[in-house]
């Protein structure tokens, strides 16, 4: 059994995690949680967990600091965030797993099998080690989103997107500057591509740019507008989860 301690400024976010995890995850306990940082690196240090979900962004001290003071350090580290940033490209090429709220399901599991496989191999803690020197010394990035066409790899800004259309095994991609480009890749492809904090699931068929979106109309089978005035479906099984991210 996985022993685990979740850690985040926001209760909400605690227990939805929480839920995510007795729902649809076996084999991994929560053993504690914490909202207070100097409470978590007591918890952490006196329980001795197998793995630890840190939310980065706290106001008095952030998942760094933290990090940096704990003295209990063999567990694995799972990351997660409403936002992506150059410390997160440094976790993933330490082999850190990070989760983007909300939480998906699907990548949960992922890090959590990771999690099992370290504890059989007893290698828990061994990445983390090398994470906490890319802390103190962070290095800059390239921030532009990378798309591979047919033929050309082009950089984009973020904002530059305005959505994503799925279209079978391809997908349609949307810029502000009215120009349109397809990958030959699913839209589920495209999505772990970009991961980009900017950028939500409203629908089976549509990634949209948050920054882009305009109205959100409840009414005639709900809907987004977004700035260039092209109309957008919403799932109904994303309405809610949508809502608490554009007005929070």
């Amino acid at each position: 059994m996985i022993k685990a301690i979740i850690v985040d400024d926001e209760l909400t976010a605690i227990r939805s995690l929480k839920w995510e995890i007795e729902s649809f995850c076996t084999g991994i306990e929560i053993t504690d949680s914490f909202t207070d940082p100097l409470e978590a690196i007591n918890g952490i240090n006196y329980i001795k967990p197998d793995c630890v979900f840190l939310d980065i962004e706290m106001p008095e001290m952030d998942g760094f600091q933290l990090l940096e003071k704990l003295q209990f350090r063999d567990f694995d580290l799972i990351i997660t965030t409403a936002y992506n940033s150059y410390a997160l490209k440094a976790f993933k090429e330490n082999a850190i797993d990070y989760l983007l709220k909300p939480v998906d399901t699907d990548d949960l599991l992922k890090s959590i099998a990771k999690v099992k496989k370290n504890k059989e191999k007893n290698i828990l803690g061994e990445e983390l080690y090398k994470i906490i020197e890319n802390i103190s010394t962070p290095k800059p990035t390239f921030n532009k989103i990378t798309l591979s066409l047919s033929g050309k790899t082009i950089f984009v800004n973020p904002n530059e997107i305005l959505y994503c259309k799925s279209d079978g095994n391809y997908t349609e991609i949307y810029f502000n500057s009215g120009q349109k480009e397809v990958l030959s890749k699913k839209l589920k492809d495209v999505e772990q591509m970009i991961h980009n904090a900017l950028f939500y699931r409203v629908h089976n068929s549509y990634l949209v740019n948050i920054n882009q979106i305009k109205e959100f109309v409840k009414s005639d089978g709900q809907y987004l507008v977004i700035e260039n005035g092209v109309t957008i479906p919403v799932s109904r099984s994303k309405r809610s989860a949508l809502m608490e991210l554009l007005t929070n």
